[in-house]
């Protein structure tokens, strides 16, 4: 047994407290929805997640949700009544606390019908009517997360979650597992509500963003490769995901896992990340490129066929490979590019120097920074140069990836 009795250490947070993670729905007002589905028992988890970005949560819930999750855990989790019926504070018309957001989780089939044939006969439908008439002023959003068995599914679900898209309602799509529309992850949940109103400045861009390790093989077996994770790729593309935009990650073998929500694709070798860049940018109409990958700059001359006997010493010829973001720009001449240069033992000076040539080589924007830079806790220091802006120096990663989007956004 590796516990040795001890009580956990001191904190500062009180008892229905959470640990932020981000301030993302700092200031919102969230409804959240929850029907008579099994999946309702998620839903406290989910409460608090919502928490952690900020967010202030009060739950309405059916008296068929109430069959699945307790009451008293709801208002524990979010710190708020429960709304379970009608009273005489019109609770479900929210005129004096208004809604940001309207989120119906887990969204069974009898409700997401119900709501699209307009019946306001219950607390949820008819809050949901007050929650789509706002919608339409552009005062809050409409989501929608299913959850019901795979028979279920059929043409008047597909036609109510067709009418009610068209309308505007954000359809949260369900994890397809087993032969049900299972409810989607909290991970995703809570993306997509931080992306329904986050503004939408990179609203109808395609964005490609690369990171981690491009490995180069020495046999069948061992390669040459690097530590680093993709960390920073993938600040860049929640980031990129929360604020509208359709993107392509693309990840070194042996990286961080992303968010299920990202379009994720993971390459071997320094080869595929080649041939993957290029059969993403044609095949996809790609308008930004975001080039984080720290790409092997060496291959062996010539690869071993099979595993390279153990004991005995080797000897390997290193020729450069081709530079993947000159090839890129040379290839596809339209597409806007970000290029990251990382270096060590030199001065700041040195790197400003290498981060203008790059900018004279054409690159509109260029993240640079250095190993030995550091901030106060250790996070990654980073400077943002542009053609004719001041320098700007970001501290930590999700720093540099909402810095380098602002800096997309206006361009």
């Amino acid at each position: 047994m590796d516990w040795d009795f001890s009580p956990p250490p001191l904190s500062e947070l009180k008892d229905h407290d959470v640990a932020e993670m981000g301030t993302r729905l700092k200031n919102r007002r969230i409804a959240l929805l929850i029907t008579g589905s099994i999946a309702a028992y998620r839903t406290p988890d989910l409460i608090r997640e919502l928490r952690r970005e900020g967010a202030d949560v009060v739950v309405f819930i059916s008296e068929g949700g109430r069959r699945y999750v307790a009451e008293q855990t709801l208002q524990w989790c979010s710190l708020n009544s429960v709304i379970t019926g009608f009273s005489a504070e019109a609770e479900h018309l929210s005129d004096t606390a208004p809604f940001d957001v309207y989120l119906i989780a887990p969204a069974t089939y009898n409700t997401i019908n119900a709501i699209a044939l307009g019946t306001a006969d219950n607390v949820i439908t008819s809050t949901l009517a007050s929650g789509l008439g706002k919608m339409e002023r552009k005062q809050a959003v409409v989501l929608i997360a299913p959850a019901m068995h795979g028979s279920m599914h059929n043409s008047i679900l597909n036609d109510s979650l067709k009418k009610l898209h068209t309308m505007g309602v954000h359809i949260i799509p369900p994890r397809q597992e087993n032969g049900k529309n299972n409810l989607a992850s909290n991970e995703k949940i809570v993306a997509d509500t931080i992306r329904s109103v986050s503004g939408f400045d990179l609203q109808g861009k395609e964005i490609l963003v690369t990171g981690g390790a491009t490995p180069v093989y020495l046999d069948h077996i061992r390669c040459i490769t690097n530590h680093f994770t993709g960390a920073l790729a993938i600040n860049i593309a929640k980031e990129a995901y929360f604020r509208g935009a359709k993107v392509h990650l693309l990840l070194g073998r042996g990286s961080q896992d992303a968010p299920e929500y990202l379009n994720t694709t993971v390459i071997r070798t320094y080869d595929d990340y080649v041939a993957t860049i290029e059969s993403i940018l044609n095949t996809h109409s790609v308008g930004i490129g975001i080039f984080t990958a720290a790409v092997a700059d060496y291959r062996p001359e010539n690869v071993y066929s099979g595993k390279i006997p153990s004991g005995e010493p080797q000897t390997w010829k290193l020729i450069p490979t081709e530079k993947v973001i000159k090839r890129v720009r040379r290839k596809f001449p339209e597409l806007f590019m970000a290029a990251f240069k990382y270096e060590e033992n030199i001065s700041h000076e040195k790197l400003m120097e290498i981060a203008q040539a790059r900018l004279q080589e054409g690159y509109p924007i260029v993240v640079a920074n250095r190993g030995e830079e550091k901030g106060p806790q250790g996070e990654q220091v980073a400077w943002l140069v542009e053609q004719d802006q001041s320098v700007r120096r970001m501290l930590g990663k999700l720093e540099i990836a909402q810095h380098l989007l602002n800096c997309l956004a206006k361009k």
